[in-house]
């Protein structure tokens, strides 16, 4: 692919701004139709000090016509003109922020958002790409009778933010976080005036077949990504079911496109490479020097096989349910190959151990796959009976 698009080509050139002490409900006044999903906010001066987003706003539990921007406010990484789209799309996932402030000789100039970035790379020869060389192969799925309560303990489990919904084996619904905030948490929360920390919400029993999105819009996994980025963006949605012979797939999602995109420039270089994003978890060198040390082990075993390649961790802290000063994290691994992806989940107390027990997940699916068993099968099956592991034809 060629790399000459860059953060001045695809950029969001009209934005808003807020004060920092302005209210929730003033920023949410200020999100337009057309315009970026992100304010620009200003201290008292009148200069650049963060930015807001409308999901942060959505996914509080504050009351708006009180709360203030200033503690919901984040600061992104910023970026110059000439950034490419790869290097943007990596810094949206090691920062998890899916907006970037763009500033040339210290002026803002607008936001680079995660669909200026889709739509910038799928302009480009990587466009032509099948649908299915990025999709999330076999999603979790749900039944269209179980409760929403259900989904928000799968989205929890597995780090996932859309869930497909099934009624007798056929696809009849989506349903992301922003569906169970805005049909479920908001409604209550007006009710009570935004009083609802440790209020039990039953709600959460209800049929998820009566909050989801029907129906699904859906692609082919041969269509190409061009062709599927501009479907998102006609119907204004982050997630797309792949469906074949009318059976479910796989999804794509907003984050299915960037961590490929993320790695273009690096696909010259043919090796394996780590990428980190995380929410509300603090990483210090010692913990990052383990975790690297374990990724360069897995690469050694795994280079040759695999041969080019992202292991993407996404780490997150679950609230304040900390022992002896040990964050409970939830660790999800995406390993995304020129032999396919692989996924693998773990949770736990620590970061050190939790990133252990999900890269030893990875590593036993990897072995088992039939993309390593046609590549190098006496590897696979020695290295399984090795650490007391049986292979499949054992």
């Amino acid at each position: 692919m060629s790399m000459s698009v860059t953060a001045k080509d695809i950029f969001s050139k009209g934005f808003n701004s807020v004060q920092d002490t302005d209210t929730l409900s003033r920023c949410l006044e200020s999100f337009k139709k057309g315009m970026p999903p992100v304010l620009a906010v200003l201290d008292e001066k009148g200069k650049y000090v963060g930015m807001i987003t409308r999901r942060s706003i959505l996914r509080s539990r504050l009351d708006p016509t009180v709360a203030k921007v200033r503690p919901l406010m984040q600061v992104a990484p910023q970026v110059g003109v000439d950034v490419s789209v790869s290097e943007l799309a990596r810094l949206m996932i090691g920062s998890g922020m899916r907006q970037l402030p763009l500033f040339d000789k210290g002026k803002l100039l607008g936001f680079v958002t995660d669909e200026n970035v889709i739509h910038g790379a799928a302009s480009d020869g990587w466009g032509k790409t099948d649908v299915e060389k990025v999709m999330t192969r076999a999603p979790h799925t749900l039944e269209s009778n179980r409760s929403v309560g259900a989904v928000l303990g799968l989205m929890r489990e597995y780090g996932i933010s859309h869930v497909p919904i099934m009624e007798g084996g056929k696809l009849v619904g989506m349903v992301s976080i922003e569906d169970i905030l805005e049909s479920i948490y908001w409604p209550q929360r007006r009710q009570t005036l935004g009083d609802i920390v440790g209020e039990k919400i039953e709600t959460l029993g209800v049929a998820v077949k009566g909050i989801m999105a029907s129906p699904v819009i859906t692609v082919d996994p041969k269509m190409s990504l061009r062709d599927a980025e501009q479907r998102m963006h006609d119907h204004d949605i982050a997630c797309l079911a792949v469906v074949s012979n009318e059976r479910l797939v796989g999804i794509v999602t907003k984050l299915d496109f960037l961590e490929p995109i993320s790695q273009l420039e690096a696909a010259a270089q043919r090796k394996l490479t780590l990428q980190f994003g995380t929410k509300g978890v603090e990483i210090n060198a010692d913990q990052q020097a383990f975790m690297m040390n374990e990724f360069d082990s897995f690469s050694h075993r795994f280079q040759e096989a695999f041969q080019l390649g992202t292991l993407f961790v996404y780490m997150k802290s679950h609230g304040d349910n900390d022992v002896r000063d040990t964050p409970l994290v939830h660790c999800r691994l995406q390993f995304r190959t020129v032999r396919g992806t692989f996924y693998s989940a773990s949770e736990g107390w620590g970061v050190e151990p939790t990133f252990r027990v999900a890269l030893v997940r990875l590593e036993r699916r990897l072995l088992r796959s039939k993309e390593l068993l046609a590549y190098n099968p006496k590897y696979a099956k020695d290295y399984l009976r090795k650490i007391g592991l049986p292979s499949e034809e054992e």
